[in-house]
């Protein structure tokens, strides 16, 4: 009896809301049908786009950390190269200026070297005219002291 009271409340309540129970129940049955649909070619579609892009995402970041690491790496062996090659320009450098001083050092010793040679000629050179001018006076002073005599011969 209970349940008979239950009924008719509820086919009042039906009527009072204007509620069909058989068309509710098609109502709930196609929202089955189109749940089913949606569940099957959108949902799981779209389930597997997001697991691809999560995918994707994942091995962007690795990617990234990936390269962060190489870039780190390459970093360390720029600074390597840099360092040895200042060092090695160093070297050269020191090197280059030895061996520019020794050049100029050579350069020097030969300057002076010929300097002192042309020096030397230049007086040997002056010592010869010098010779040479004396063994001409001297002839020339024989030549006069003997006209001197001569001519004193002749007058006396």
């Amino acid at each position: 009896m209970y349940s008979i009271e239950i009924e008719i409340i509820m086919e009042e309540i039906a009527k009072v809301f204007g509620l069909n129970w058989k068309l509710l129940l098609v109502q709930i049955v196609n929202f089955g049908v189109l749940l089913a649909v949606l569940w099957y070619f959108l949902y799981n579609p779209i389930l597997a786009m997001l697991d691809e892009r999560r995918k994707k995402i994942e091995e962007g970041v690795q990617n990234a950390e990936d390269a962060g690491k190489r870039l780190g790496e390459i970093e360390g062996e720029r600074k390597t190269i840099l360092k040895d090659a200042t060092l090695s320009a160093g070297d050269i450098l020191s090197t280059s200026k030895g061996r520019a001083e020794e050049q100029a050092k050579s350069i020097v010793d030969d300057a002076t070297s010929k300097a002192g040679s042309i020096a030397e000629s230049a007086a040997k050179r002056a010592d010869e005219a010098r010779e040479q001018a004396l063994r001409e006076s001297r002839e020339e002073i024989g030549r006069s002291a003997i006209l001197a005599a001569e001519k004193i011969m002749r007058k006396g």
